[in-house]
């Protein structure tokens, strides 16, 4: 435990308590003896008013009507904070809609030395997003989608959600269970088990119009949804394993439907995995020419003949001997 953190959990320990003794910071706190009175004179240096009972039993007490000082935050843990704000500044983040307040209440918590390192920090610290000729100028807004902080505030006290979106100019409705709400590459995802068509949905929260509370008659644990999606999950019909130029490809863009598990410490090998509908053929040609971004850093382990066909098909326009994809 680093020191700052005993410190703090130490305050807390004494304040909490009528009488307390050297030998009982030392157990509580796997400390020496010269530790705990090291601890103790920086505590009352800190402003909080002990007091010591002399004697055979004696020991300290925190004086009564007494208020147990702020936590401050050490020089590192202010820059910590402050770096990982700046950093957001051009994220697409909810609850972010008044920068300046919140700059200015952090520091006001802090000494005038502490301010002007984070002042020094903010002159020399660029960010991706940030204009390097001119820092004030945000290339881009951190004000989310309208709706992100509704969404919000009600997955907080309900997972099934009823989305509204539009896409591609079509208005459509989701009865949905929320998994999770994650951000990627700019945009914000929600990821959820469609109660109606009883399957996983991953939506674009920049397409959501509306979303409001759904009521289900007969609601399903997580558990049971989660068996449900794993069950799903068995019958995937698409499994490649990408090497580093496939991965770096992947990166760049790839169906929200399809994710990635690393095979490896290093990150250089790869798994996708997929159920792919072919009776869609919309769907089968996104997905072939997804594959053909990929590059030929792939190995196809399991395809659906359909699919198969129709890629080995496009590569033979471009070269006429292709016969067969390497598969296992």
């Amino acid at each position: 435990m680093k020191k700052v953190e005993r410190i703090n959990i130490m305050m807390r320990y004494m304040n909490n308590r009528a009488h307390f003794t050297i030998s009982e910071l030392m157990r509580e706190f796997t400390i020496s003896r010269s530790t705990a009175i090291r601890d103790i004179r920086e505590i009352e240096a800190m402003g909080m008013p002990l007091v010591a009972e002399v004697g055979r039993d004696g020991g300290y007490f925190v004086m009564s009507n007494s208020v147990l000082p702020a936590v401050r935050f050490t020089d590192s843990e202010v820059k910590a904070l402050f770096i990982a704000f700046m950093a957001t500044r051009n994220k697409q983040l909810p609850y972010l809609k008044s920068r300046q307040s919140l700059a200015e209440k952090l520091l006001g918590l802090i000494s005038e030395n502490q301010q002007d390192d984070l002042v020094l920090l903010n002159q020399i610290l660029l960010f991706e997003g940030t204009n390097p000729n001119n820092p004030d100028l945000l290339e881009l807004s951190d004000l989310p989608h309208p709706m992100l902080e509704k969404l919000i505030q009600l997955l907080l006290s309900d997972s099934y959600l009823l989305l509204t979106i539009r896409e591609d100019e079509v208005i459509k409705s989701y009865p949905i269970y929320l998994l999770h709400l994650y951000h990627e590459k700019g945009l914000w995802l929600i990821e959820g088990f469609d109660v109606k068509d009883q399957k996983r949905r991953i939506v674009l929260v920049d397409n959501l119009i509306d979303v409001q509370s759904y009521t289900v008659k007969k609601k399903l644990s997580r558990k049971k949804i989660l068996e449900n999606l794993r069950k799903q999950e068995e019958m995937k019909n698409l499994i490649v394993q990408l090497g580093p130029k496939a991965i770096a490809q992947f990166k760049k863009y790839h169906p929200l439907q399809i994710s990635i598990s690393y095979t490896n410490p290093y990150q250089t090998t790869a798994i996708i995995e997929a159920i792919i509908n072919i009776h869609s053929p919309e769907e089968m040609d996104e997905i072939i020419n997804w594959l053909l971004f990929l590059g030929s850093d792939i190995e196809v382990r399991k395809i659906p003949v359909e699919v198969l066909g129709k890629l080995q098909d496009r590569l033979h326009i471009f070269c006429p001997d292709i016969r067969s994809l390497k598969t296992q």
